[in-house]
């Protein structure tokens, strides 16, 4: 493009130059033919030139300029979370505000020990903060990464001390309405026959005596019982961890649980992949959950046309195990979803209200957390996770 340009600026010189020394040579034929000659190819080149550079790709405009970040100091400066920068052979460095107030005076008894806390492989955690307020509980979060080649550990800490005191609080509740409800339906005519008791037997009426008495043994046996369920909630079985091959474990769930499935017109449908997978675990006390949950599961479908189970077993994210027991039934009611796992409560007729929250007990001691799923075809959906 340069040299075009060159190329019209001295065809423009030869022009002007020509047309000077054909005005100079008027009375000199030949000098005026050659300058009109020196002209004419100048004028042509100059053109060839300009019409190269018509057809030259012109240059884009400049980009506008990006437009401006927000401020991540300032957003990293006032995040809600304790952040700290973990480096090999220093102390933790604080990144944020949240951060440097836990280890301000007036709040951490120990910086040290709550600095040392956050020396931990990465993953999540609770972490018990021994603040000035009290022992106060956290999640501590640490993960690894990698900024502008160089490799991090970063540690996030939450404290969650109130909102655990809450949802206690709102467990023992519920627990305590529940508790009250059985043992008064059972207290109240307990007493009602034992206060009525003397006066059947001053009067002779050894029959009613005798019916009054043995309402008086029903209702202290279902008392009984019901003390038996509470303790096998609040007192489960230590267990015993062996590694354990989940297929054969499942097969055998599947072959116990089958006849009443199929007595009621449905069927059980098993799934494990891939078939190798194991967990270390209590064989026994897993099997145990996984009946409950199909038991439960049974009652939940009983007269719907051709109830359908499907336990599976998959791997997900984190190389973490998941287990899935589902059904087509009508599924947990709309706002129940956090109720289901309190002991002794129930939204069927008869039922104890013990299973789910032995279930959420036993899988607990086995180190994994059992939660309730949503299902996109209707039914109810429990996801085990180790």
């Amino acid at each position: 493009m340069a040299f075009e340009r060159a190329r019209v600026a001295g065809a423009a010189v030869v022009l002007a130059a020509s047309s000077a020394g054909a005005v100079a040579a008027l009375d000199s034929p030949r000098v005026l033919v050659a300058c009109a000659l020196a002209g004419l190819i100048a004028a042509a080149t100059g053109w060839a030139a300009l019409a190269r550079l018509a057809h030259q790709p012109r240059p884009l405009p400049p980009e506008p300029p990006p437009a401006p970040r927000p401020d991540l100091d300032a957003a990293l400066e006032h995040a809600p979370l304790a952040l700290w920068r973990l480096t090999a052979g220093h102390a933790p460095l604080a990144l944020n505000a949240a951060a440097r107030r836990l280890i301000a005076p007036g709040r951490a008894v120990e910086p040290a020990a709550l600095l040392a806390l956050l020396d931990a492989d990465p993953g999540r955690r609770v972490v018990t903060l021994p603040t000035e307020h009290g022992q106060e509980r956290a999640v501590l979060a640490v993960s690894a990464l990698t900024v502008q080649g160089e490799a991090w550990r970063l540690a996030a800490l939450a404290p969650i001390e109130s909102e655990l005191e809450t949802e206690a609080l709102g467990a023992w509740r519920q627990l305590v309405q529940v508790l009250t409800h059985e043992i008064m339906n059972s207290l109240t005519p307990i007493a009602s026959l034992a206060g009525s008791a003397p006066a059947l037997l001053d009067a002779g009426e050894v029959d009613e005596l005798r019916a009054a008495l043995a309402a008086l043994a029903r209702r202290a046996a279902h008392l009984q019982g019901f003390v038996e369920r509470y303790r096998s909630v609040s007192q489960p079985p230590a267990p015993t961890l062996a590694d354990t091959p989940l297929a054969p474990l499942l097969q055998a769930v599947q072959r116990l649980v089958a006849p009443a499935w199929e007595a009621a017109g449905g069927s059980v449908a098993l799934s494990v992949a891939p078939e190798t997978l194991a967990l270390r675990t209590d064989a026994a006390q897993l099997e145990q959950v996984l009946i409950n949950l199909a038991q439960n599961a049974l009652q939940a479908c009983a007269g719907r046309p051709s109830p359908q189970l499907l336990i599976e077993a998959r791997l997900s994210r984190g190389a973490r195990l998941r287990l899935t027991v589902a059904d087509n039934g009508p599924g947990v009611p709309p706002g129940l979803e956090q109720r289901i796992f309190t002991p002794f409560f129930t939204t069927r007729d008869g039922g104890s209200g013990v299973g789910l929250a032995v279930v959420r007990q036993l899988v607990h001691g086995l180190g994994g957390t059992v939660r309730h799923a949503k299902r996109p075809g209707g039914g109810a959906c429990f996801v085990l996770t180790f």
